[in-house]
């Protein structure tokens, strides 16, 4: 096998591919003391992810190395990836071991969201940004907030409408494929990364054992509309362009 940082015109994918070997080891114990039951669907979710990758990798990736902040995003997959294991395992239930599996899962996508950022930075610091590379990142937040929040639910700390911070960006694809104008390229915005990591954030907060209902709710909401108004501020910028 080829070094990481080897020069290979469409060897990047392959090394990717290697890399997910070790990650895929790392999911699988992540998920294992998380939820032994659901360990299996976490590491073939990772298993899925990572092909994916690599295919479109493999396409339309032009850098010769994967670099390390490609390597980045694949760890938050992965991270993220053994957080499914809970879903995939009945949720948490009222034990002492689910008390530690939520503080586990709180240290896990603490870990993630601090990544968050830092693939971007390597790109650019090592000249190896690319559009695969902003996608695989944003994708990897978006599975993030998705998993998180559906997290929350199975905690119990808030109701079901706490999906909507998880699922808002994808609502917003789904809907681009019935107004195609809103699939229109946005200038750059600060304000989206930021409210990237508020809900993150957010989300991670609320999975903390022993929050009480009220701090839980404000903390949701609070969220949720910040994010809201990121999507609806996008969404009045396209509208108006369109018209002229």
């Amino acid at each position: 096998m080829q070094p990481l940082g080897a020069t290979s015109p469409s060897g990047a994918w392959m090394r990717l591919l290697w890399l997910a070997v070790p990650l895929g080891v790392l999911c699988a114990a992540l998920a294992a003391r998380l939820a032994p039951s659901g360990a299996a669907v976490s590491v073939g979710l990772f298993v899925a992810v990572t092909a994916l990758a690599a295919a479109l990798m493999r396409r339309r990736y032009a850098h010769p190395r994967l670099g390390l902040c490609n390597t980045v995003t694949l760890t938050r997959a992965a991270l993220a990836c053994a957080l499914v294991a809970p879903l995939a395992g009945g949720g948490f239930a009222t034990t002492h071991s689910a008390i530690d599996a939520r503080w586990l899962s709180v240290i896990i996508a603490t870990v993630a969201l601090a990544m968050d950022g830092l693939d971007g930075w390597l790109a650019r610091r090592s000249g190896l940004s690319s559009a695969f590379g902003a996608r695989f990142d944003m994708e990897v937040d978006a599975a993030l907030g998705l998993i998180l929040s559906l997290l929350v639910v199975a905690s119990g700390t808030v109701g079901i409408w706490v999906l909507a911070l998880g699922t808002m960006r994808y609502a917003y694809v789904l809907a681009g494929l019935f107004l195609p104008w809103l699939n229109a390229p946005l200038p750059e915005r600060f304000r989206r990364k930021a409210l990237c990591v508020v809900q993150i954030g957010a989300l991670i907060v609320l999975l903390i054992p022993g929050l009480g209902a009220l701090g839980a709710t404000l903390i949701a909401t609070s969220a949720t509309l910040a994010l809201a108004g990121s999507f609806g501020a996008d969404i009045l910028w396209l509208a108006r362009r369109r018209r002229t």
